[in-house]
């Protein structure tokens, strides 16, 4: 059974997030593993606690 971890800023849409699940749950079914098998947990990050250089993406990346 495949167990996926999805680390995104938060602040997204619980639409866009139903979507993303779905599409990546289809990816596995078309690889032949049953749907029901298939678990993603989504982990919603502030952008004051990633860090990518040495930098909070909340300095480095204010615009977005």
């Amino acid at each position: 059974m495949p167990i996926v971890h999805v680390f995104l800023w938060e602040g997204r849409k619980d639409e866009e997030i139903k979507e993303m699940v779905k599409k990546l749950t289809k990816v596995f079914v078309d690889m032949g593993i049953p749907e029901n098998a298939v678990e993603i947990l989504v982990h919603d990050v502030p952008k004051t606690r990633w860090a990518i250089g040495g930098e909070f993406a909340s300095e480095k990346f204010r615009n977005i």
